[in-house]
């Protein structure tokens, strides 16, 4: 038989609805063994059981169960989740945190766990958000860069992380953008370029990374492009050579597959 067809509690054991406190209680009470259950293992069907029965959540907020403290937290009277801010389950503390008033969740900026200060971004105003443009973790801070206003990005400008820089160099006010022209990491040079006005690229034509040289030869004013129309990669010579009198239509650069150089 398969594990799903069994109704096994938390801990792997075998039961059935005798003696459940809610069989007793029917019909006041819904449930349905194998399918709306507080006592089975599934979430699932913990998550039913809440659906039919909210009103039970206060009384399971500290069950042993760390499935059914988290989907209770769904369930249960707002006055009841402070305590579980401190739950050892990163999954109770965030579905307690996402109903509470912003003063509860800002202590959660320093949660032992990434996918609580992943979530809790999304829940806090810029202002809010200065600690975790700093967060150890770099999917944190890439988070923040995608959401937050682009003038605070200056703060982020020399991230350790060529990801969240290239967001960064996607957003950040045009004035900071020369700040990234000389970066270590290509692809954020590529995301500065596709930024920059064709009589600004010229400073990236001898970029070493082919894809952002193609960019400036599909960009650059016509004066500038004879370097470029003898490079040494075949799509930037053709990508200029196209542009020049009696040249044919230039390569685009969304027919290209950025890949690693």
């Amino acid at each position: 038989m398969n594990d799903i067809d069994e109704a096994r509690d938390w801990q792997g054991n075998e039961f059935t609805c005798a003696g459940c406190r809610h069989e007793a209680a029917a019909p006041a009470t819904r449930c349905q063994l194998k399918h709306a259950c507080v006592q089975d293992r599934y979430a699932r069907r913990i998550d039913r059981f809440f659906d039919w029965n909210p009103e039970l959540a206060n009384s399971y907020v500290r069950h042993p169960h760390f499935e059914v403290r988290a989907i209770a937290a769904k369930h249960a009277d707002v006055f009841m989740l402070p305590p579980l801010l401190d739950d050892p389950d990163e999954t109770v503390r965030w579905n307690a945190a996402r109903r509470l008033p912003k003063r509860y969740i800002l202590p959660l900026r320093q949660d032992p766990h990434r996918e609580v200060r992943i979530r809790i971004v999304g829940l806090l105003d810029d202002a809010e958000l200065g600690p975790l443009m700093l967060d150890p973790d770099y999917y944190v801070r890439l988070v923040v860069a995608r959401r937050i206003a682009p003038f605070h990005l200056t703060r982020m400008i020399n991230d350790d992380e060529p990801e969240v820089r290239r967001v960064i160099a996607r957003r950040v006010p045009f004035d900071w953008l020369f700040r990234l022209i000389e970066d270590p990491d290509p692809l954020v040079r590529l995301e500065v370029a596709k930024r920059l006005a064709p009589d600004l690229l010229v400073r990236l034509k001898s970029d070493p990374d082919w894809r952002v040289r193609f960019e400036a030869a599909s960009r650059i004013p016509f004066p500038l492009l004879d370097p470029l129309a003898d490079d040494d990669d075949t799509l930037v010579r053709e990508a200029a050579r196209a542009r020049l009198p009696g040249g044919r239509d230039p390569i685009r650069n969304d027919q290209i597959k950025e890949t690693a150089p």
